[in-house]
């Protein structure tokens, strides 16, 4: 276990677990929480070890979303010098999420009670989304006079399509975990939180016993595919498997199917 100021990091095996870890802020997300995270995950896509990630919060809330503390002293400030420290603050909190999205490593996120704003950005760079039947969500930026620039204006479509987003992002409104699972915006839904962290603890470690050359091969090329449409995509897989089809993870895989047994793979 390690923890580095709003976080805390739990290994166990090859799954990376990150915390959001300011329970008495409602794991609120300032300057310094965006650049925590994208180091975080940064790490982790370097980190041989990580396979996978769950990103979770601790206590009441998975994240009450931006803190608008430290917004207010932001927008309340005048002059041209402020309104390019406003603009770093946005620019570093989409980097945090692309950082997320980028990962090589599957990231999946676990949430229960309110996920609000912020944290739908979070969720839409994340690849899997499980969530406890308390869970409830919103774009809540409209609601307060924002525009959702940290992603999910970008992201939420192509995860929900276009007229649950509209609906979303237009009415601000909360939905619930039922509603969310029912959009297709959770992948599976849990009946309490301890359910929840078992169940995404066991995906997880299904995904990390898996090559790692395969299944950081499958979210490199899904990103791909969609940022470059299908065509270039079909491309683009042809050639990484050329790259990486001839490898010890895949002996490994004939050689355990020929001796009935669980491969045993190392990311060669």
């Amino acid at each position: 276990m390690s923890e580095t100021g709003l976080f805390r990091v739990d290994m166990d095996g090859h799954v990376a677990w990150l915390v959001l870890n300011r329970p008495e802020k409602r794991n609120a997300m300032g300057l310094e929480f965006f650049l925590e995270l994208a180091e975080h995950f940064r790490r982790f896509d370097e980190d041989q070890e990580v396979r996978a990630v769950v990103v979770k919060g601790e206590g009441k809330s998975f994240t009450a979303g931006l803190d608008l503390s430290a917004l207010a002293a932001l927008v309340q400030a005048q002059g041209a010098d402020a309104r390019e420290k406003l603009r770093q603050f946005i620019l570093q909190g989409q980097a945090s999420m692309t950082a997320v999205e980028k990962c090589r490593k599957p990231v999946i996120a676990a949430v229960h009670g309110h996920c609000i704003g912020g944290g739908v950005d979070l969720l839409c760079a994340c690849d899997l989304r499980l969530a406890s039947r308390d869970a409830v969500f919103s774009v809540r930026e409209t609601r307060l006079a924002l525009v959702a620039d940290l992603g999910t204006l970008q992201r939420l479509p192509y995860i929900v399509g276009d007229s649950a987003f509209r609906d979303l992002v237009f009415t601000g409104r909360d939905f619930s975990a039922d509603e969310a699972k029912e959009m297709s915006f959770l992948t599976r839904l849990c009946e309490d939180r301890e359910a929840l962290y078992a169940e995404a603890g066991d995906l997880a470690r299904q995904i990390a016993a898996h090559s790692p050359l395969a299944i950081q091969g499958v979210k490199d090329t899904l990103r791909f595919s969609r940022e470059y449409g299908p065509q270039a995509g079909l491309e683009y897989v042809a050639q990484k498997n050329a790259a990486i089809l001839i490898s010890e993870d895949l002996m490994e895989a004939v050689q355990a199917f020929m001796q009935k047994r669980q491969p045993e793979f190392k990311g060669k």
